[in-house]
């Protein structure tokens, strides 16, 4: 079915609007647009995300959508979209579906014909990326590893020959151990730490995994945080390094 003929179906549509990250004005004027124009909103946190549409002056219903209900609540925004309106996706931060919930309706859209219009817009994998000082044009995005030390090294060692730049999303709780686990298993790489990105205390520790590790041991880091890792650097037969593994050709 075509775009034309869908919009000819009396179905809505189905948006996934990001939201900040922490600036509120990195919100999009079409985001806000998208926002004001919905018939009701999906949102992780309803406080939250209130708090959010009251300060860019915007009212409309918000119905809880989150990691523990996405099964139940999904055939209530499909019934609003086949009705005919349009139902926008957020979370308490960032781009919906990129380690928070979205995926189950996004599904069940695509099962239906519905147009689904994702927004560009705030996240935090880009901008950590931009700002790590590590090759760029290959990375492989983790989201957040496991919880247990023991996990964490085994899903460790099943990406430690990977050339393309790690990408993880880490709480600042377990932050110290993560890089220590890194540490152990993909031995002393060059890294990154990102966190509180674009809010008044943004920041960028770069050095070698054992030296952030240093850094951050007596410190207790707070906010959100992308954990970045370069990939393993491959050698020649010669022993002699070839540099960047990223401008390497060989395919996973």
């Amino acid at each position: 079915m075509s775009q034309d003929n869908r919009e000819k179906s009396g179905k809505g549509k189905l948006y996934l609007v990001p939201t900040p990250i922490g600036n509120l004005g990195d919100i999009t004027k079409r985001a806000l647009e998208v926002l004001e124009s919905s018939e009701l909103i999906a949102c992780e946190d309803t406080r939250l995300s209130g708090r959010l549409l009251s300060h860019f002056g915007i009212k409309k219903t918000l119905i809880s959508y989150h990691d523990f209900n996405e099964e139940k609540q999904v055939p209530k925004l499909l019934e609003v979209i086949l009705s005919g309106g349009d139902v926008s996706v957020i979370t308490d931060a960032g781009s919906p579906g990129l380690s928070d919930p979205a995926y189950r309706i996004i599904r069940a859209a695509i099962d239906h014909d519905i147009i689904i219009s994702p927004l560009p817009g705030p996240n935090a994998l880009i901008p950590a990326l931009t700002g790590s000082g590590l090759p760029l044009d290959r990375f492989f995005f983790e989201g957040f590893l496991p919880n247990k030390s023991a996990a964490r090294k085994t899903r460790l060692e099943k990406l430690k020959e990977l050339k393309h730049t790690l990408v993880f999303y880490e709480s600042p709780h377990r932050i110290n151990k993560t890089v220590s686990d890194a540490l152990e298993v993909l031995g002393d790489r060059p890294a990154c730490i990102a966190r509180e990105i674009s809010k008044m205390f943004e920041e960028y520790i770069r050095g070698t995994l054992s030296e952030i590790l240093d850094n951050i041991s007596s410190r207790k880091l707070k906010g959100e945080i992308v954990f970045i890792i370069e990939g393993v650097v491959r050698k020649k037969s010669s022993n002699k390094e070839i540099g960047s593994n990223f401008s390497d050709s060989e395919a996973l």
